[in-house]
């Protein structure tokens, strides 16, 4: 557990109903945004009270562990009783247990947030038995809209994993499979841009938000994106996960269109991914479930540049699981490492030649009482104070994978933010 978690602390949430909200987008700081928002509903976090930080293996477990430890000291006073109010930590992990990057959950000051017509403000203030200098951390804000400022203009150019080496590194993948180390294993590539460092991160939010609406647009510690695969959505003790994997470029027609989805659905290739997908999702969160289903066969997922196949579970927690206990479980699905794990992860690690960060882990939120919402971080991008930006996309790699096609598959998943600086 971290240093941060073994200090003695009382969190004191207050939330309240409230008549009006502008664009929730609004309140977000312009610099380090914290936003879950998906149809305009969500919530945004101005300010930080706590930060609890974590690394290495246990990290999802760890923060799982914190967090209860947080929320069970807390008060609480939530009359409003919707996702997203009364005690909320927003959160966002590595990728992988050796990475250099940092693994945080975050508690604002003040929360404002909507949910079907709900509107309401949260203010979490910080009483601490420790040392009094993490105090000022907790005063809460009034919350206060502040207009979009000029979007940032910029091209991604190749980053550590060039097109060249990247088909080069599918090709080995491809054999590794022949070879029958692993069965599949997901190929990332990364690219890189540069914006000024005091644009407003809001806008390539907006951005995301207006082109991909049915997706989770995020944005924790400097992780912004638009994720299509909820890895498990909880409220009142009940929780749902949508697997994708296998995937297509739209048509540019409606027959085109209609076509690439049928092909899809028929594709044995995609088709074979996506069972790995779905049956290592349901082998990881049954130990932390009273009952699991999934339908029988994947649906095929309408987004605005690609058809996805889909398959939804359902799941009813067990009695001390929370939303992050089966994240913790779940990371990494077979949509993002392969299958078998150990041996996709270790493949990962010989043959990509960069840190993936927080790309493919879990960003979200939780609540009090352990409810909420994780995404598995993909359509993202790393954006670091001095305005370098990292975008990520991967490709899952089976035995009859092409390198050319695969190579194409990423360029597709780096157009939401590619997109997004244009």
């Amino acid at each position: 557990m971290p240093d941060s978690a073994s200090v003695a602390v009382t969190l004191r949430a207050t939330t309240e109903r409230v008549d009006d909200l502008d664009e929730l987008l609004l309140y977000a700081d312009p610099l380090r945004p914290l936003v879950a928002l998906r149809r305009g509903d969500g919530i945004v976090g101005i300010g930080e009270t706590l930060r609890l930080t974590f690394t290495g293996e246990h990290r999802l477990r760890d923060a799982a562990a914190a967090w209860r430890e947080v929320a069970d000291a807390a008060s609480v006073t939530d009359s409003v009783r919707q996702p997203g109010t009364g005690l909320v930590a927003f959160g966002s992990f590595a990728f992988a247990d050796d990475s250099n990057a940092e693994s945080v959950l975050v508690v604002p000051a003040t929360i404002v947030g909507r949910h079907e017509g709900v509107r309401w403000v949260t203010r979490i203030s910080l009483d601490t038995h420790g040392d009094a200098h993490e105090e000022a951390h907790g005063e809460s804000l009034d919350p206060t809209p502040e207009p979009l400022g000029e979007r940032p203009r910029a091209s991604l150019t190749a980053g550590t994993l060039d097109r060249a080496h990247f088909m080069s590194v599918v090709g080995e993948a491809v054999s590794a499979i022949d070879e029958g180390r692993v069965e599949k294993v997901v190929i990332a590539r990364d690219a890189v841009a540069s914006i000024p460092a005091g644009s407003d991160r809001r806008t390539l939010l907006h951005e995301l938000a207006e082109r991909y609406p049915d997706c989770l647009t995020f944005a924790v510690d400097g992780l912004i994106g638009a994720s299509p695969e909820t890895l498990v959505d909880v409220h009142d003790r009940e929780g749902s996960a949508r697997v994708l994997a296998g995937s297509t470029a739209r048509g540019t027609t409606a027959a085109d269109d209609a076509a690439a989805a049928s092909a899809l659905a028929s594709s044995t290739k995609d088709l074979d991914e996506h069972a790995f997908a779905v049956r290592s999702v349901l082998d990881a969160v049954r130990p932390h479930v009273r009952a699991v289903s999934a339908s029988e066969a994947p649906f095929t997922l309408k987004l605005p540049n690609l058809w996805h196949l889909a398959t939804d579970v359902e799941l009813e927690l067990g009695e001390r699981s929370s939303g992050l206990d089966l994240a913790a479980a779940l990371h990494p699905t077979a949509a993002v490492a392969g299958v078998p794990r150990d041996a996709a992860l270790a493949l990962i690690a010989d043959v990509e030649p960069f840190d993936r960060g927080r790309y493919a882990a879990p960003v979200g939120w939780i609540d009090y009482d352990g409810d909420g919402e994780w995404v598995i971080a993909l359509r993202c991008a790393q954006v670091d104070p001095d305005g370098t930006l990292t975008a990520y996309a991967g490709a899952g790699i089976v035995a009859d994978s092409d390198p050319e096609s695969e190579l194409a598959e990423t360029r597709l998943k780096f157009r939401p933010i590619a997109d997004s600086l244009r």
